[in-house]
């Protein structure tokens, strides 16, 4: 009994140890990025994932100690997948006592016919989805659009884009849609995927595996997943500094000419830059300074 009892007293701390990591960082990605304003009506995707699940569960949770008012609205679409539990989210949401809404678009057949057996069907199927989910929130004067990336999420698409598209981009954590009429937001920017993971084991949420593309073992972003995990067991805190460079970015130091004027860079920039530093004092580093006071201690005796 006694066993049973520290278990549960273990599980307990580590919950609410996770919970508070996962709100401060949410709180955090609200904050930097101005995601949620008084008066927001927000429509939070609901896609039956580990994701989703955490992400509605701590923005519920700052609703209710945020110093503004906003409104939370759970949405799901049906794609219409053979097997899909139809019931599985209506009454998780029910006994949550809050909005929500089941849209119901049968796209899984529009990518099954429009996709050759055996190749990617994310493409096409995001699109149909972020198509559906845009227009809903219009229709329903919907300010935020809330969907469940977390970190890892956004690095993996970092190197998608870089190894396979050519572009150095990935998911920004507030978005404005290419019409201008859409706001997307990513509460869990800041989030690790483990930690999301074990918030969602340990609610026992009632996960909805997503079978239409789930099954295929061969898509890239599975293998860059891999590649990043190889990487953090073999040099432990890379993750977190690829993590930090995206927040860091130099364009001079890059080669996008849209976003530096290199062509501006000539030779009389440059010596009006030198003879406007001639006289100014070197920079002189923290350990330097102190090797100088010692030399000048030195000298004194």
């Amino acid at each position: 009994m006694s066993d049973i009892l520290s278990i549960d007293r273990k599980n307990k701390t580590e919950f609410n140890k996770l919970q508070k990591r996962l709100r401060r960082n949410v709180g955090r990605a609200i904050d930097d990025f101005n995601m949620i304003e008084d008066g927001d009506k927000i429509m939070v995707c609901l896609s039956g994932g580990k994701d989703s699940y955490t992400m509605l569960e701590i923005l519920l949770n700052l609703q209710k100690s945020a110093p503004i008012q906003f409104e939370i609205v759970a949405v799901n679409l049906d794609q219409k997948q053979p097997g899909f539990p139809e019931t599985v989210l209506p009454d998780y949401l029910s006994s949550l006592n809050i909005p929500f809404h089941i849209i119901e678009e049968d796209t899984y057949s529009i990518v099954r016919e429009k996709i050759p057996e055996g190749k990617t069907t994310c493409s096409l199927c995001s699109r149909l989805r972020r198509g559906i989910i845009y227009s809903w929130a219009q229709e329903n004067k919907i300010t935020k659009i809330a969907l469940g990336h977390h970190r890892e999420d956004i690095m993996e698409t970092l190197f998608l884009n870089m190894f396979f598209g050519g572009k150095m981009k990935s998911m920004p954590p507030k978005l404005l849609s290419d019409d201008g009429k859409n706001t997307v937001i990513r509460p869990l920017a800041y989030c690790k995927e483990s930690d999301v993971a074990k918030f969602a084991e340990l609610k026992e949420f009632p996960i909805i595996p997503c079978n239409l593309c789930g099954s295929q073992e061969n898509l890239q972003r599975k293998n860059i997943k891999q590649m990043l995990k190889s990487w953090e067991n073999q040099f432990p805190g890379r993750i977190e500094n690829i993590f930090k460079s995206i927040s860091n970015v130099a364009p001079s130091h890059l080669m996008d000419r849209d976003l530096f004027p290199f062509q501006d860079l000539t030779n009389d920039m440059q010596v009006k830059r030198e003879a406007e530093t001639l006289f100014d004092e070197p920079e002189i580093s923290s350990s330097d300074k102190q090797a100088n006071a010692v030399e000048i201690q030195v000298k004194a005796i």
